[in-house]
């Protein structure tokens, strides 16, 4: 789990620490690495690894090789799990956008939102109601398209004042997940109050895309 920031540094990243290795620990099905040292993200590191987390902002102190590093190690069948600012990652590195689906382009809604489970039989989302509330700091994304990903929840454009967003589709999707090469990506746009990871729906719905992604749970 990285959790560097080279742009704005959210105050969840140490609850979030915290809580990933709780819930990996409970479960008994996955042991967690926190970090914020871009450094261990290369190829022979990796080898040790079946999953990278990603809750991280800006450009990344990686290298040239050490991206490609990362883009082999899901495109050979690793997992990767983005949370929250992971979109907001990487700009300058086309493949990673790719990957993980699509770019952070604002956050015009932070307040109590009506999130619409599109999909009720995945892992991450099979214990939680058609639509929920929720209090979060609701992304936007560019260069991303539901024709590329399957969207798992999206938000209720009824419960926003949707003339703020900057999608002209105005679709607006908060947790997706597809293959990458042989890999599975999961991403959630969840997480941006550290109270949220205390709650234990977002925990399920972690524990259940990292499952997914990871293969363990279909």
């Amino acid at each position: 789990m990285l959790t560097h920031s080279a742009g704005f540094e959210h105050d969840y990243l140490p609850t979030a620490e915290e809580l990933v290795t709780e819930i990996g620990s409970a479960s008994g099905l996955f042991e967690a690495t926190t970090t914020q040292d871009c450094s261990l993200i290369h190829a022979e590191n990796l080898k040790q690894y079946d999953a990278l987390l990603f809750a991280t902002t800006g450009e990344l102190p990686m290298s040239d090789a050490q991206k490609q590093a990362l883009i082999a190690f899901v495109k050979s069948g690793g997992a990767f799990i983005g949370v929250h600012n992971a979109t907001d990652t990487f700009y300058e590195f086309p493949e990673y956008g790719e990957m993980i689906g699509g770019y952070f382009n604002g956050h015009p809604w932070t307040q109590e939102v009506v999130a619409v489970v599109e999909d009720t039989d995945h892992p991450a989302t099979r214990h939680l109601e058609p639509s929920f509330k929720v209090f979060d700091e609701i992304y936007v994304h560019k260069d991303w398209s539901r024709e590329r990903t399957h969207v798992l929840i999206r938000l209720d454009n009824a419960s926003v004042d949707v003339s703020k967003g900057k999608r002209e589709d105005h679709d607006y999707a908060l947790a997706w997940c597809h293959p990458y090469g042989e890999g599975r990506v999961f991403y959630t746009a969840f997480g941006h109050p550290k109270e949220l990871w205390r709650e234990a729906w977002f925990q399920k719905h972690l524990l259940g895309g990292i499952l997914w992604a990871m293969g363990m749970a279909e």
